[in-house]
């Protein structure tokens, strides 16, 4: 019979098998995180439950027949509350170190599931009992959002304790043209260290494989594999190792992982759903922009006096800079940001072109640009200088998050595919300003950040990129 790939003599048993049971590997800094996304979700929901009591309890307190026993203050019911809750985070991988463990909009999901269930549960374990109602939905909603807050917190801070982590060993896998590239994109990034490399065409033989397993890489960053020769043996093989597998993924790929596999009249086939409220979750995003950016400007105005005055006192000029950028289906608006260089910047940049250093010349970057004044650093680093695009958002030209509008002359050198960003709202952030913002040098690379964040937005994914956006300018990282 003849092997398949990645075969071996010794490994005649389905691929999907362990070599032996282990305990999943986990550095100490993601254990870390796992006990206190563990201890932030028993607070939150103790603390959800003791504001509810504190609320009811005059009106309308816990019947005593669902008191069974009291430990540390808290009834019984709270404490099965808690571990069923827990029970579904942990299914659903909220307490792992992936993307998932970052999604709030599936703790709130979960913690309504445990609630609704409770009253099925409720009902028949007793169909004359009658819990009060403002305890239920008082400890329901205030449970949802301290979940959701103290999750934002500890992701805030623990996603600067991962900066200070050593280097991940990354082994890669691309067509030979795309190998050198991937190689110096991660040799820009202090994270990751390049510990060996393969061709696509060989992703899935044995010699690969021992290679890797050679190389102690702890992940394996692929691209181009081939669709076919059982291109899933390279990812059980991996999985059986403890080594992750990362897939840079192609526009037909994205469509994939949205759809949910089903057979069709007898084929293998992915569904991708419509959702059952259409429209229901942008809705809920454009309000959240008027509501974020109007609470921004009041709680904010203080700084923004204080640094207008500084720039008014600093260098001549006005205190705002207005240019026109490219927003939504390539309508020109005023953008507005605070003045971080000379008055006749836009005259001097001329000049600067042959200096520019994005490659490919779409955008001008320049590390040390001579216009900008000494004040104008520490708003650029901070982005403070961005503040005033709150004004764009609540006129409804921006959004919180989404691709970068940009400057007519930048559009102007846009290849067709790059005008795809131009089909959402732009934003006062997005998915290039927190995976690397300065320090991308190919327009190319920002695009296809752009591309990844229109073709796989939700809810979920504008707030990841928000608290990421912010711990990136609390720290100060990639920004001049």
């Amino acid at each position: 019979m003849a092997k398949l790939p990645g075969e071996t003599r010794k490994s005649q048993f389905d691929i999907r098998a362990p070599h032996q049971f282990r305990v999943f590997h986990l550095a100490s800094w993601q254990w870390y995180q796992v006990l206190a996304l563990l201890l932030s979700d028993v607070l939150a929901l103790a603390g959800a439950w003791q504001v509810a009591r504190y609320l009811n309890h005059f009106y309308s307190p816990l019947p005593p027949q669902l008191v069974w026993w009291v430990w540390l203050g808290m009834p019984s019911l709270f404490w099965i509350f808690a571990a069923i809750t827990l029970i579904f985070f942990a299914y659903g991988r909220l307490y792992g170190t992936s993307n998932q463990s970052h999604n709030y909009v599936r703790t709130a999901q979960l913690v309504s599931i445990v609630y609704l269930l409770s009253l099925v549960i409720c009902y028949f374990y007793d169909p004359k009992l009658d819990p009060p109602r403002s305890l239920f939905f008082t400890a329901w909603i205030g449970s949802v959002f301290m979940v959701m807050g103290f999750r934002l917190f500890i992701t805030l801070i623990f996603g600067q304790f991962v900066q200070k982590q050593p280097q991940v060993s990354v082994f890669l896998i691309a067509s030979a043209g795309r190998l050198k590239k991937l190689a110096q994109i991660l040799k820009h990034r202090s994270r990751y260290k390049v510990v060996g490399a393969a061709l696509a065409s060989t992703a899935n033989t044995t010699a690969t494989l021992q290679a890797i397993l050679r190389s102690g890489a702890a992940e394996v960053l692929a691209a181009d594999i081939p669709q076919t020769e059982l291109a899933s043996t390279l990812y059980w093989n991996l999985r059986r190792a403890g080594i992750a597998l990362r897939l840079l993924p192609s526009s037909r790929e994205i469509l994939y992982r949205r759809g949910v596999p089903e057979i069709f009249a007898g084929l293998p086939t992915l569904r991708v759903e419509t959702p059952l409220l259409v429209g229901w979750d942008y809705r809920l995003k454009r309000w959240l922009d008027i509501i974020g950016a109007f609470f921004g400007v009041i709680f904010l105005s203080p700084l923004l006096i204080a640094v207008a005055i500084a720039i008014k006192l600093s260098s001549p000029g006005p205190v705002f800079f207005c240019q026109e950028r490219i927003g939504l289906y390539g309508k020109v608006f005023q953008m507005w940001k605070f003045r971080t260089m000379v008055v006749n910047a836009a005259e001097l940049q001329a000049s600067l072109e042959a200096q520019n250093q994005i490659q490919d010349k779409v955008m001008f970057k320049l590390r040390n640009d001579p216009r900008i004044t000494p004040i104008g650093h520490f708003l650029r680093r901070t982005s403070i200088d961005e503040l005033p695009q709150l004004f764009n958002v609540l006129l409804g030209q921006m959004s919180l998050v989404g691709p970068r509008p940009l400057p007519v002359r930048d559009v102007e050198r846009f290849e067709q595919w790059h005008h795809i960003r131009h089909r959402v709202l732009p934003g006062v952030t997005g998915l290039w300003q927190i995976s690397g913002r300065s320090d991308i040098e190919d327009f190319n690379d920002a695009a296809r950040l752009d591309l990844y964040y229109i073709d796989n937005w939700s809810l979920n994914l504008d707030l990841d990129i928000l608290v990421e956006t912010i711990r990136v300018v609390l720290f100060g990282r990639g920004a001049y």
